[in-house]
């Protein structure tokens, strides 16, 4: 092997390990991390009003928390898998929506349609009185 033929398998081996690295670092998709929420809403107060409807969100702590047309309180995780932006709750349709790229999750948090791959962290939550009780 002469010299020139060594440097080109150099720069092929290197261009390699760079094309490879690079490509392995460009994810659409990002996992969700898995959050451990507690904390309670007080439905009497004002940022919280959305909730007293059917139909009404709000985003707190990182968690969407909704209430369906069927009055069932549901809270996901509010960042959509694909990006990060802030999902909605499209009451007329019982799903959470992405408005960045139209990614549409279940009221469960399963992936209805894409971009986004990975479901949503879904939250338990509990009603007592006017405390609505949102955790893992």
């Amino acid at each position: 092997m002469d010299r020139k033929e060594f440097l080109a398998l150099i720069g092929m081996a290197t261009g390699s390990v760079v094309m490879s690295a690079c490509l392995g670092s460009c994810k659409k998709e990002e996992k969700s991390p898995n959050l451990s929420k507690d904390f309670t809403l007080d439905l009497t107060q004002p940022a919280n009003a959305p909730l007293n409807s059917n139909g009404g969100f709000v985003v707190t702590d990182g968690v969407i928390v909704a209430r369906t047309t069927a009055g069932a309180y549901i809270a996901v995780a509010a960042a959509c898998t694909h990006e990060g932006t802030t999902l909605n709750f499209d009451a007329s349709n019982n799903r959470f929506h992405c408005s960045k790229h139209g990614s549409n999750f279940s009221t469960a948090g399963a992936v209805l349609n894409g971009p986004a791959e990975t479901a949503l962290q879904q939250f338990n939550t509990t009603l007592t009185g006017n405390l609505l009780r949102v955790f893992s």
